[in-house]
Formats: C-alpha cells, sequence, structure tokens
C-alpha cells in the first residue's frame, strides 16, 4: 500500500509540474502574441509613413527633407530588425514551453501507467487469494460431506 501511496504522491507533484508548466506557456504565448501585434504595428507605420510620404513628395520636396525621410525611415527599419529579434527569441521560448510541457505530461502519463499496473497486479493477487479461500472452503465443505456420508449408516 505505501508502494501505491508513492505513487500517488508522485502523480500529484507531476501533476502540479504540468499545470506550472502549462501556465508558463500560456504566459509565453501571450509574450508572443504581444510581440507580434508590435511587429505588426510597426511594419503598418512603416507602410503608412512610406505612402504619405510619397503623397506629399510629389507636391514638393527638398533634399534635407529626403535626407530626414530616409534617416527617420532607417531608424524605424532598425526597430522592425530589433523586433524581428525579439520575436524570434519570442519564439523560441514558446518552443522551449511547450517541450516543457511535453516532457511533463509525459512523466504525468508514465506514472499513471505504472500506477495503473500496481493496481491491476494488486488486483490480481487479491483475486487469487480469494479463489485460494473459496478452493479451501470447497474443499473443506467437501471432506466434511463425505465425513458425513461415511459416518451416517446408509
Amino acid at each position: 500500500m505505501t508502494v501505491l501511496k508513492s505513487l500517488l504522491l508522485a502523480i500529484d507533484l507531476a501533476t502540479s509540474k504540468r499545470d506550472q508548466a502549462l501556465a508558463q506557456l500560456q504566459k509565453t504565448m501571450q509574450a508572443h502574441a504581444f510581440a507580434q501585434d508590435q511587429m505588426q504595428q510597426l511594419q503598418q507605420y512603416a507602410q503608412e509613413t512610406e505612402q504619405r510620404w510619397l503623397q506629399n513628395a510629389q507636391r514638393s520636396t527638398t533634399p534635407e527633407l529626403l535626407h530626414h525621410h530616409y534617416q527617420f525611415m532607417n531608424r524605424l527599419n532598425q526597430a522592425i530588425g530589433l523586433q524581428d529579434g525579439v520575436l524570434a527569441g519570442s519564439s523560441q521560448r514558446v518552443d522551449t514551453a511547450k517541450q516543457v510541457v511535453l516532457q511533463a505530461e509525459f512523466r504525468l502519463a508514465s506514472l499513471q501507467q505504472v500506477l495503473a499496473g500496481r493496481q491491476a497486479d494488486q488486483a490480481k493477487t487479491q483475486q487469487r487469494r480469494e479463489q485460494k479461500q473459496m478452493d479451501e472452503f470447497a474443499a473443506l465443505q467437501t471432506q466434511r460431506q463425505i465425513r458425513m456420508q461415511t459416518e451416517s449408516p446408509s
């Protein structure tokens, strides 16, 4: 019985670790979604800025304005590049968190299989004991009936 209690304790611990891993995965996925939203906003802003510049540049522009525009767009592209790095790191963290969850699920499933096997073994042992008791009882009954038949005058 202590082996089963130990297994149940291990299953509780594994369940807790799996739940923690799932919570961490959820947080990591939310952070990744936030990073994706930021990237989309940066790209959209760059696209809108470029469109506005093209519309305004057709009317009139100076070399100085053109220089400032290119400088601004370079900085914006740098920000997009940095955000791309953030996204890559975030994606890696999501993948790692998924692996941790899978490992925790595997550990929990393994422990549950071991528990089921032990419980099945225990049930078989109990069934054998009960069968042995029934066989012994039947043998005693048969002996008693034979004894009664031999002792009684027919």
